[in-house]
This record gives C-alpha cells, structure tokens and sequence, in this order.
C-alpha cells in the first residue's frame, strides 16, 4: 500500500519534548525523530497556557521552523474554551473570544486554533478572514451560518455528544458535510462503534487522524506533568490525578496500525490533511501488509 507522507495537525509533543515548555535544539531533534516514522509536516499544539508563556512558546516554535521545514504552523488549543469541557486543561487560564483577547498573542504562525464557537464575540470572523482554520472544540455546540467551523477538534473528546433531545457539536459535525473533522484512534479515545459511526456517516475526504499524543508519548516517563496537571501513565493511558484521560501516548504511524488491523483504515484519512491546508505532497510512503511503514519513494 502507498499514501501520502503523514501529517500530524494536532499533538503536544513526543520523546519528552513538550511544545509548551521545549527549546528549540528539542524541537527540531523531534522534527527529525518524527521523519524517521513516517510524519513529514507538523503542527506543534499549544495546550492552555498563561498569555506570557503562550507568546513564549510561540516565539521558540517559529525560531524552530527555520531549521526544519516539517513545522506547518502553530495549532493553538487553549485559552478560547468552554470551562464545562475544559478535559485537562487548566481553567483559570482561559480568556474571553473576543479580538481584544486574541491579538494579546496573535501571530501569523498560527494556522489552527481550537475554540468554543457558543462563546463567541466577535473572534471567528476575525480569524477566518486572517485565513486562520477555526475549529470547535471544548465546547457544547456551534452557531450556524458563515460562523460554523472550518472542523472539529478530536471528535466526540471534550464536546457535547451525540443525542436525540438537544443539539450538540457531535451530532453538528456528524451531519454537515461541510466542516472537517478530527478523530484519534488510539483504542482508548473513542471506542470502535462510535469510530465506525463518524466513518460511515462523514465524507471520507472530511475525516482527519490525528494522535493528540502527549510528551509522555515513546518516553521513559510513567509521570509527567502536562497543562498544569500531574499525568499518570499505566501503559495503555494517560490520566490526570482526578482520573480525566489526558491526551494520547502514540503517534499517528502506530494509529494507523491500529485502524488498519481492525480494517477501519482508509488512505484518504491521510490525504485529506494535504487537502485542508493546501500543502502540495512530496513523495510517498510504502506500507506492508501489517501497516509497518517500510520505505519512501
């Protein structure tokens, strides 16, 4: 089998590195790291942070980009959220999504940004009109019309699910063929039935693997701490003291392994990246039976 390169829009870091606290010699070292897996572009993701250390973070990840061109920009998932979904992140660090708030950090490096759209004042047609992809995410729902998402962040995670007396962001993002949507298919995050829901009802060229993979991921680390928390992992997941399920411990490479053994797997879940962002693909990856990845051409 062949697809595209991998990219990876949404995770937090890997190997120990984490976008919200790594220099940039560990930045690029993973850039190199994730090459060699088969992730050729990346959007480092910033989780809830101070507006100091946010402006910090984003500082080092730009320096960063000029020494790797696997850096795509900056998917920012934090401050603009819904305390009733925060999952992980920390509360007292969200602001207002207002214009004001936003330009206290705005940079144009940053390409994504996770947000609670029933919060809104004022914030989403700033950002589409920067050409800024907005996407619903620690949130209970959206508002229509020209102020819907560009997509969803890590479907059915953090979001109000799937009902039948009230409307909600899954139930949104299942029905409009419209928005992108986010998925992590980690065997933990979202169990197979609601998997094989969002594939059998989206547009395949709407769905997008991401990990969500925390800094603990392919480290030595069993506890680490992560968007003001302490996070435990047992081997398999990743939880806060208070037992909320942080983000995940693999990368996309190993997803895909996951999916494809279950026969879920669908190249298109890749290419749609390209497609989203207007990035041009440079070359392919060559896959065996097992979904090992075992060469490039």
């Amino acid at each position: 089998m062949k697809t595209l390169p991998i990219i990876e829009q949404h995770f937090h870091g890997a190997y120990g590195v984490d976008f919200n606290k790594a220099g940039v010699k560990d930045i690029v070292r993973l850039s190199e790291k994730l090459y060699e897996i088969g992730i050729d572009g990346f959007f480092p993701t910033i989780v809830t942070d101070t507006v100091e250390n946010t402006k910090r973070q984003i500082s080092v990840i730009k320096e960063a980009s000029k020494e790797c061109d696997g850096i795509l920009g900056i998917h920012l998932e934090g401050i603009f959220l819904n305390s009733i979904k925060k999952g992980i992140h920390n509360a007292k660090n969200f602001l207002a999504l207002t214009v004001e708030n936003y330009k206290k950090l705005e940079d144009e490096f940053i390409k994504i940004v996770t947000l609670a759209p029933e919060l809104d004042d004022g914030l989403i047609q700033y950002l589409k009109n920067k050409g800024v992809k907005v996407q619903a995410g620690h949130c209970i729902g959206w508002r229509g019309g020209k102020l819907k998402p560009d997509g969803v962040t890590h479907m059915y995670n953090a979001m109000s699910g799937v009902t039948h007396r009230s409307s909600s962001t899954a139930l949104s993002a299942l029905l409009d063929d419209s928005v992108y949507t986010e998925v992590i298919c980690d065997g933990v995050h979202v169990y197979d039935d609601a998997l094989k829901l969002l594939f059998r009802t989206k547009p395949k060229d709407k769905i997008l693997l991401i990990s969500d993979a925390l800094p603990i991921t392919y480290s030595e680390q069993k506890i680490a701490f992560f968007a003001d928390s302490r996070i435990h992992y047992d081997g398999k997941t990743a939880t806060s003291d208070d037992g909320t399920i942080a983000g995940s411990t693999k990368l996309l490479p190993e997803i895909i392994k996951i999916l494809g053994k279950k026969g879920l797997f669908n190249p298109k879940y890749i290419e749609n990246s390209y497609e989203y962002h207007g990035i041009k693909p440079k070359g392919q990856l060559i896959w065996d039976e097992d979904f090992n990845i075992i060469g490039r051409k």
